[in-house]
């Protein structure tokens, strides 16, 4: 629907730390604490930590906009040819598609009498469609207009997070996946939805589930991931407007060869030709 587009262990002791430790155990008897015992080790960061949303705000942009800075992408608007209509926004809200409509609703509802409240109309007809017919021609530069306020931006992110983030880590995490295939999951409901055809995002995990199992299956991560990101590929081109899968081949099949399952910094990819590094 858009742009064709191991933690450390917080537990570990400095070597100092183990010196002194040892020297105070020769010192005393060694007696065992049931409650450090059975203290639990700290869960690694999900993809809905912040500083891993932003490394995946990132990722995302790099293939719907060619850039990083993903908040600079709140006044993007486009056709892009794709038969969606109109593509704006940070995750690509298409007025083809339904979630352009529920977005600018959210924000008539939080702003009453906005700049686009008045496109409410047209976007419930052209809805399933790509025609402009009711939005042309100062759609776009309304759309501009808003992404200036503060309130528009909330409602982009919320509806991001609503429609695709959310779902995505929560899915992904009942499959027993880290951060990169959490990611792999946010990526593909961003770009094919989550609807009942063939190359939707649940399409694609089904697909992947008959050639491998996830780990809360017992399955190994890093072979499903491969199936999950094939199962992708495969959606990608089934369709001319998504054929390019280099945020795939040169991106996510690139952290994964690489045993990145955490996404930990640095990382350096390449879409549609473009290298991108994060630090």
């Amino acid at each position: 629907m858009h742009k064709s587009p191991g933690a450390q262990d917080p537990t570990a002791a400095s070597r100092r730390t183990v010196l002194a430790l040892f020297a105070a155990l020769t010192a005393a008897p060694l007696l065992a604490s049931p409650q450090a015992s059975a203290a639990p080790r700290l869960a690694a960061p999900g993809l809905d930590d912040p500083a891993k949303k932003e490394i995946a705000m990132k990722l995302v942009s790099s293939a719907e906009n060619s850039s990083l800075d993903w908040k600079a992408q709140y006044k993007y608007i486009e056709d892009i040819g794709d038969g969606r209509g109109y593509t704006a926004g940070i995750i690509g809200f298409c007025s083809g598609t339904g979630d352009m409509l529920d977005l600018v609703e959210l924000y008539a509802a939080r702003k009453p009498g906005n700049v686009l409240a008045k496109y409410l109309p047209a976007l419930r007809a052209v809805d399933g469609t790509d025609s402009h017919q009711g939005l042309d021609p100062n759609y776009p530069r309304d759309w501009r207009k808003a992404a200036q306020d503060t309130a528009f931006q909330q409602a982009q992110n919320d509806e991001r997070d609503r429609v695709y983030f959310d779902p995505a880590v929560r899915r992904a995490k009942a499959d027993g996946l880290r951060v990169l295939g959490q990611f792999a999951y946010y990526d593909a409901i961003v770009m094919h939805g989550d609807g009942g055809d063939s190359a939707s995002f649940g399409s694609i995990r089904r697909r992947a589930l008959s050639r491998a199992k996830p780990p809360a299956q017992g399955g190994d991560e890093t072979a499903y991931l491969h199936a999950f990101l094939d199962a992708r590929v495969w959606a990608m081109k089934q369709e001319e407007a998504h054929s390019d899968t280099s945020r795939v081949d040169t991106a996510q099949r690139v952290f994964l060869r690489k045993g990145n399952l955490d996404l930990q910094p640095p990382l350096d990819w390449k879409v549609y030709g473009d290298s991108f590094h994060i630090g």
